[in-house]
């Protein structure tokens, strides 16, 4: 019998390459709109505090809707869809990618590609947003301050969701899913509006729910989401070992759902529970605790006791 051999490197499959195409020239113009609106009304909200339009019920509106659409964020396209922290049934599943669209910060495959992407690059050269890609001086860290807070979300270079979400690509439901981001986002907007207009009963409480519970939300999520790529590599606390800069910063636990103690993430990425020390505010683990209860989701990877000692340096 002739000897098997091992296939030369020019024989092994190729991965595919980090960009699967460029957005077309419509695409980043609704890119921009979507980034620039609800940043506009965001810096507008702070005078307009003091003068119209904010009450209980938009405070109550935007509050929900922040909830609900962090949520899907954190745990829903980051713990769930990114990392398999656990398994969800299909209703779970299905309203995890709803809700997460409705924080307009994506479709479901573009954002856990460009998610799983930053993973495998982590403050290397690859990684879509790294604070560290210029260098280490003020003016290049205040380049990638801006680059990894929102700047990257300019450019046109599309991650290749056939390389980092294959398996997502592959559920019939997502893919569905995923073709309704824009009419996702337009609900997160619009039912703010409705919900104020029918709570009120009037027009000014539409515009108001329009603004605060709709722009205003979504911009200030936007914001959070993106400190942790900017704010959560620069600084903070580095209990454990990982290979990039992740930090723990604080100050973000409770607005960013559990997601700003960052280092403990990058050290165990596909833990269920990022806030995995004593007094740790850890929100999206706590839910998805409650859907373990629940019955909706199995197999969950809680943090193991020994694996974090292994990786502890503090």
């Amino acid at each position: 019998m002739a000897p098997t051999l091992s296939p030369t490197r020019e024989d092994r499959p190729q991965p595919k390459p980090l960009i699967g195409r460029r957005r077309s020239l419509p695409e980043t113009f609704l890119v921009k709109l979507f980034i620039l609106v609800p940043f506009a009304a965001l810096i507008a909200a702070v005078p307009l505090f003091w003068g119209w339009g904010l009450g209980w019920t938009e405070v109550g509106l935007a509050a929900g809707f922040y909830l609900v659409s962090a949520l899907g964020v954190t745990v829903g396209y980051h713990r769930y869809f990114t990392h398999g922290s656990f398994k969800a049934n299909r209703g779970l599943r299905v309203a995890l990618a709803l809700a997460g669209g409705l924080a307009a910060q994506g479709s479901v495959v573009a954002w856990v590609a460009d998610h799983r992407r930053h993973h495998a690059f982590s403050d290397r050269e690859g990684d879509p947003h790294s604070p560290w890609l210029f260098g280490t001086s003020a003016r290049a860290l205040a380049k990638g301050f801006w680059h990894a807070h929102m700047g990257w979300l300019f450019e046109r270079d599309i991650t290749n969701a056939e390389r980092f979400a294959p398996d997502l690509l592959a559920d019939r439901d997502l893919r569905l899913i995923d073709r309704l981001f824009i009419p996702l986002t337009l609900v997160s907007l619009l039912l703010p509006a409705l919900l104020g207009g029918l709570i009120t009963m009037s027009w000014g409480g539409a515009v108001a729910g329009f603004f605060w519970a709709g722009l205003v939300r979504i911009a200030f999520l936007h914001h959070v989401t993106w400190s942790v790529n900017s704010i959560c590599h620069m600084v903070g606390s580095r209990p454990f070992a990982s290979r990039d800069r992740a930090a723990n910063f604080w100050p973000l636990a409770l607005l960013s759902m559990g997601e700003s103690w960052h280092n403990s993430h990058h050290a165990d990425p596909t833990g269920a529970r990022h806030g995995v020390l004593r007094g740790q505010l850890d929100i999206s683990a706590r839910v998805i605790w409650i859907f373990e209860k629940l019955g909706w989701a199995r197999e969950v990877r809680w943090p193991k006791p020994e694996r974090l000692a292994a990786r502890r340096t503090s």
